[in-house]
């Protein structure tokens, strides 16, 4: 099949490849189905971005990309590459301007049927209290550059020292909330400026609070594992570094670009800028890359303290036998050092996730002991006016992607199209005939992010469930969403 000047080989009957051509060091692979390819990549430039990631040094295996794949910044959104640590290099288009943005869940013993009446009022208080839309802050005092060179070192940590987190939330968070060997001095003084009041605030674009309820349940076992159950009330909150992670990011693009010249590397798009992993450049991005994730973990963990005091405060008291507990904590845009099967042997790579989940599998060191029998979380938002899904990592996703799923539905629409769509449209009204309350800074938000401008996620979900790479737990849908 030949997609916008790029040919693809048939592998499965979700599973496209690639083959190497030209400066490309390994083939590209896609999870795609073909009816999403002819919708969705025809006027798109993201497969070609595929093909730029495979000219990577270093890079190992295949370029690959989810099926929510989209054109991005080097990379594709949904793109996924692993490189050699002696040989390969490290590349912030690779991760994105927004580092470490991901997805957090929580869940509640409340049931809708018991508070119906009251979402209205809860996301009324949720919109008050979390800080959103673009240059958001205040949720929080102040920090000083001292605290912040602690968040940008502990990540979770300064939460739960600081009384907004307990162990239970460190446990259960991707990593612990913390990546070891960040280094706070790598990182600008703008960027430590631009989030010293950002901790806790949800900021803009795609970014969310929502109140779900479990809708569907798939897997009784896993679903069980994580502590869901139908008719559940749960809380899911999408954000990441705010603008600390993209003034990090913006910092060693320009850096790299600058450094083109002494790598004397043969990239076929500048926006692949990137240095040696073990380069003074490519670890000084790591070490900064590793803070600004840090930094995300512990303001999704601030976030989701203050929703659980505004929940407590809507429907408890002074009895209040109300339980909340996070399920889990997965980035999605990162670049992590992990083990994996590089041609049967065990290899350590730097594993590049762009708009792409971690998906472990079932016995993994590196997840929980609650959840080993059953395997990782994979959190995978859709659309403000649709549904979610959560599911679990296998040992197809181990061998075949580096651990690796989807993140989320996809844009179907730029922001300009979205924009255009929506003229004439009431779209809260839409949204509440749904069953939806939502809150937002303004119409220009709801407009850009209504559920039109995505790819619907089951067709997403459906081809990494089919995939055997990530298998459906529970579908959620939505009943409150707070918007930046």
């Amino acid at each position: 099949m030949e997609v916008g000047g790029v040919h693809l080989n048939r592998i499965d009957n979700n599973l496209w490849e690639i083959p190497v051509t030209g400066r490309m060091n390994v083939p590209g692979r896609i999870y795609i189905s073909e009816e999403m390819i002819k919708k969705q990549l025809e006027n798109d430039e993201a497969l070609k971005q595929v093909v730029n990631v495979a000219c990577l040094p270093g890079i190992q295996k295949y370029s690959l990309a989810m099926p929510d794949i989209h054109w991005g910044y080097g990379f594709p959104i949904g793109g996924v590459a692993a490189t050699d640590l002696d040989e390969g290099v490290i590349s912030p288009g690779g991760v994105g301007y927004d580092i470490n943005c991901g997805v957090r869940l929580a869940a509640t013993n409340l049931e809708l049927n018991d508070i119906k009446n009251k979402i209205p009022k809860l996301i009324e208080n949720l919109f008050k209290t979390i800080p959103t839309g673009v240059g958001s802050s205040g949720a929080i005092r102040k920090l000083s550059v001292k605290e912040m060179k602690k968040i940008l070192v502990e990540g979770s940590y300064w939460a739960l020292e600081n009384g907004y987190a307990t162990d239970d939330d460190i446990l259960f968070t991707e990593e612990n909330g913390k990546l070891a060997e960040a280094n706070p001095d790598a990182v600008s003084e703008r960027a430590i400026e631009r989030g010293w009041d950002e901790v806790g605030t949800l900021g803009s674009g795609n970014h969310f609070l929502e109140i779900d309820v479990v809708e569907t349940i798939y897997d009784e076992t896993a679903a069980s594992a994580f502590g869901l159950f139908k008719g559940q009330i749960v809380i899911q909150i999408h954000t990441g570094s705010r603008g600390l992670g993209y003034q990090v990011c913006d910092d060693y693009l320009k850096l790299l670009l600058q450094a083109e010249k002494k790598f004397n590397f043969n990239l076929p798009d500048k926006q692949l800028a990137c240095a040696p992993i073990k380069s003074k450049e490519g670890q000084d991005y790591l070490g900064a890359m590793k803070a600004a994730a840090n930094f995300a973990w512990n303001n999704r963990q601030v976030i989701m303290h203050l929703a659980k005091q505004i929940i407590l405060d809507t429907f408890g008291g002074e009895n209040s036998t109300i339980a909340f507990k996070l399920v889990y904590d997965v980035a999605h845009n990162i670049a992590k050092i992990e083990e994996h099967s590089i041609n049967g042997k065990a290899k350590k790579v730097c594993v590049h996730r762009k708009g792409a989940t971690r998906a472990f599998a079932a016995g993994d060191e590196n997840i929980p002991s609650k959840y080993k029998t059953v395997g990782q979380p994979v959190l995978i938002p859709g659309d403000m006016g649709r549904y979610s899904f959560v599911t679990i990592g296998t040992l197809d996703a181990m061998e075949n992607t580096f651990g690796s799923s989807c993140h989320g539905a996809g844009r179907l629409q730029s922001r300009t199209k979205a924009l255009k769509n929506a003229k004439g449209r009431n779209l809260f009204n839409e949204m509440q005939q749904k069953g939806i309350v939502i809150r937002a800074k303004g119409i220009k938000t709801i407009a850009e992010e209504m559920p039109d401008a995505y790819k619907d996620v089951s067709d997403v979900v459906n081809v990494m469930h089919n995939s055997g790479i990530s298998l459906k737990v529970v579908k959620l849908k939505p009943v409150g969403v707070i918007k930046g």
